[in-house]
């Protein structure tokens, strides 16, 4: 299986693309502050989920890796409600990203509280 695979994944970079979309339309004066830190936050999702991945050989990096990729999931939340507060999104929008978001970290943590369920040798 490669990370790729992982249902986690593949819905934390929809979820990353997604944002992607909705941020092309915020203010150019967001463009190096909300802008930025909103689209790093989600992709960061991602990126942490296959270091964690590739670092399963090793039970307390996995898990070390998996909550960061849970903390950028939260960030990227918190980026969500100024956007929404600043008017730059869609209600319709924010409710989609933010469920996104809490079923992503969900899975997140699933895999946090199951590493032998992901190819992590973990002690009997």
């Amino acid at each position: 299986m490669d990370f790729k695979d992982l249902l986690a994944y593949k819905k934390a970079f929809d979820l990353s693309m997604t944002i992607f979309d909705i941020s092309k339309s915020f203010p150019k004066e967001e463009t190096y502050s909300l802008t930025d830190q909103i689209r790093r936050s989600s992709r960061s999702v991602c990126a942490n989920i296959s270091e964690a991945y590739r670092k399963r050989r090793y039970p307390k990096h996995f898990i070390s890796k998996l909550t960061d990729a849970d903390g950028e999931n939260s960030e990227t939340s918190t980026w969500l409600d100024f956007a929404l507060a600043c008017k730059y999104i869609s209600s319709d929008d924010y409710s989609k990203c933010l469920a996104e978001g809490k079923e992503i970290g969900k899975l997140i943590n699933y895999m946090i509280n199951n590493p032998g369920k992901f190819g992590v040798k973990t002690e009997n």
